[in-house]
């Protein structure tokens, strides 16, 4: 757990980056003005609710509130990067003229408090309001309050509207604008007087012994997985997106786009063999047998039974709540499960790196080396929030005593930090500001002062996105989600679809005496946030005078620390590694080293072997 001591920090704010020329902005407070608008008749139900039949029964652990309760989404609304940036995008908010548009990212991280009207934007006298998350109920180190995430009853409230407000849709697939159940329901006699718990079970007609114990509803759209659109696609409501040469495209900014990298993939192709919903990778079946969803196990849903892991690419931040809360929470176990379904869904599920490289290589010479990295997942790898997360491939060339010659992609777990070198293949999206330096270009990195511009608040543009493409994929012409500034070819000529792999071309030298064989070893690292990115919200927090935290139970309050300053005394925490990049896959060859003037062996003298081609 992190011990630091408080110390001096700048106060007041020190300067500001101007209102961008010919932005759209949203009126004041008018952030998420679709789908279901609190307060609700029936509130969330806290997840403690949940807890007596659904946790701490099954062996296996594959319990619906146990898996559920270590996952990002059950700890949204306790992830200390996440607090970090909404104090950066409240403040950038301000400076644009919009105030409280952390309202926007609370939605998502908590909706529970943003139903019952406490992270909402202010006004007048108190434009912040409740945006920065002090409006909050309950402690961030304590269960069943506003800082328990996405919790069971939300999620299993979500439904399609069939009957929405005039000009409503009856389902959105972006920015949170979700519609929750808030009518009784009438699947138990007598009725319970709640709202249904959608699943994707359907018990009609079976008998009572096999009915839940409460309120059920068979729902298409938690099977479809649909409702995963709700917070993984995220577009901005303040700026249109600006392409190559600075056009206002019309389109809203894209933000985050994993839901539709899926939708136009082959595994989002619901007439492909290659469909899956998102619910194979990140809640996959039960295998025990029996499988049971509660501890009366009515039921037997072996090969049926999603598992709540809901993991993705983060094994980090499960182990900093974890050192930080996991004690008071009572969760060590569930966020250690969490890191294991991380690390597995990175380790065996994402990727894999083919090496190729010729039998032989001069010495003196350079030694070419060929590495094909593919993606196994059903979007773009990596994907979800671009700032701070990236993957690299570290390339390392051994000689025969097993002692490193060269090296590419390095990263040092005693400063953070990952070697720029010339041939460093880095995968990321890079979302930015245009001409922000007057350079009629998409900036990523302030002139001034040299700090990364990871303003999602303010980003306008986007200056790279090499990111792999899912199997399948059909964005290339969508202005969304298409590659920029990287070409991924088609599979045919004309076929509209892009490859899900990109191949790598290398040059290692090989110095003169080295001794035999070469060996060269291609792993592909992810990395959940850079030093950059680390280093900028602390940038930020200290530069603009952020306050110390507000939070009820937050370590960066009980140490007297802003948010941003907090997290990075975490990353700096030797305990928890700073972000440490995992290994997601590796592949190795080798060369023998010669001195021969002809790597092929023409010194022989044996003209047979010459070619007779005249050029």
């Amino acid at each position: 757990m992190l011990r630091v001591k408080k110390r001096c920090r700048l106060s007041g704010l020190l300067g500001g980056l101007a209102i961008l020329a010919g932005s759209s902005l949203a009126s004041a407070g008018v952030y998420t003005p679709l789908g279901t608008q609190g307060p609700l008749t029936f509130p969330i139900q806290t997840p403690g609710d949940c807890f007596s039949c659904h946790a701490d029964y099954d062996g296996a652990h594959i319990e619906p509130w146990d898996t559920w309760a270590g996952s990002m989404m059950a700890n949204a609304a306790r992830d200390p990067i996440f607090w970090a940036a909404l104090d950066v995008a409240n403040h950038d908010g301000a400076e644009l003229g919009v105030d409280g548009i952390g309202e926007f990212c609370l939605r998502c991280h908590t909706p529970s408090g943003w139903l019952e009207g406490r992270a909402d934007a202010g006004s007048g006298a108190d434009p912040l309001g409740d945006a920065d998350g002090c409006g909050l109920s309950g402690s961030l180190d304590g269960n069943d309050n506003d800082f328990s995430g996405l919790t069971c009853h939300f999620c299993h409230r979500m439904e399609v509207k069939d009957d929405p407000p005039a000009g409503q849709d009856t389902v959105y697939f972006e920015n949170a604008s979700f519609w929750i159940d808030d009518e009784v329901c009438s699947t138990m006699m007598p009725p319970a007087q709640e709202p249904c718990r959608a699943g994707p079970y359907d018990y009609a007609g079976l008998p009572n012994h096999s009915l839940p114990m409460h309120e059920w509803l068979y729902s298409e759209y938690e099977v479809s997985n649909d409702l995963c659109g709700n917070c993984h696609n995220v577009t901005s409501p303040l700026h249109n997106l600006r392409d190559e040469t600075g056009r206002d495209t019309g389109v809203p900014f894209p933000i985050e786009r994993t839901f539709k990298e899926w939708q136009q993939s082959a595994m989002g192709d619901r007439g492909s063999p290659d469909f899956e919903n998102c619910s194979a990778c990140h809640l996959p079946d039960a295998t025990e047998d029996p499988a049971c969803a509660s501890s009366q196990c009515r039921n037997n849903r072996t090969g049926d039974m999603p598992i709540h892991q809901l993991a993705g690419g983060n094994a980090w931040i499960p182990q900093v709540l974890k050192g930080e809360y996991g004690a008071s929470l009572d969760r060590d176990a569930s966020f250690d499960a969490t890191t294991s379904w991380a690390l597995n869904l990175l380790q065996n599920q994402s990727a894999l790196v083919d090496v190729s490289l010729p039998s032989k290589v001069g010495a003196g010479s350079e030694l070419d080396v060929e590495v094909r990295v593919t993606n196994l997942t059903g979007h773009k790898l990596p994907t979800g929030y671009g700032e701070g997360r990236r993957m690299w491939l570290h390339l390392v060339a051994r000689d025969g005593t097993g002692s490193v010659i060269w090296e590419s992609g390095a990263w040092s777990p005693s400063t953070g930090a990952l070697s720029q070198d010339a041939q460093l293949k880095l995968y990321e999206v890079q979302q930015g500001i245009w001409d922000f330096n007057g350079t009629g270009a998409c900036d990523v990195e302030s002139a001034a002062t040299g700090h990364h511009l990871f303003h999602f608040v303010k980003n306008n543009c986007v200056a790279l996105d090499n990111r792999i493409p899912p199997l399948g994929f059909t964005g290339a012409d969508d202005i969304d989600i298409q590659p920029v500034g990287y070409t991924y070819p088609e599979t045919a000529p004309g076929s509209g679809v892009l490859v899900n792999y990109d191949d790598v071309s290398y040059k290692v030298a090989v110095p003169l005496g080295t001794p035999s064989p070469v060996t060269i070893e291609a792993t592909l690292r992810y990395q959940t946030a850079s030093d950059e990115y680390i280093e900028f919200l602390r940038h930020e927090a200290v530069d603009n005078g952020f306050p110390d935290d507000c939070i009820v139970g937050s370590g960066a309050q009980a140490l007297g620390l802003s948010r941003g300053e907090y997290l990075y005394a975490l990353w700096n925490d030797p305990s928890y590694g700073r972000s440490p990049p995992v290994d997601m896959a590796t592949d190795s060859g080798s060369a023998v080293v010669t001195d021969e003037i002809f790597a092929d062996g023409f010194e022989s003298g044996d003209t047979s072997a010459w070619s007779s081609s005249v050029l």
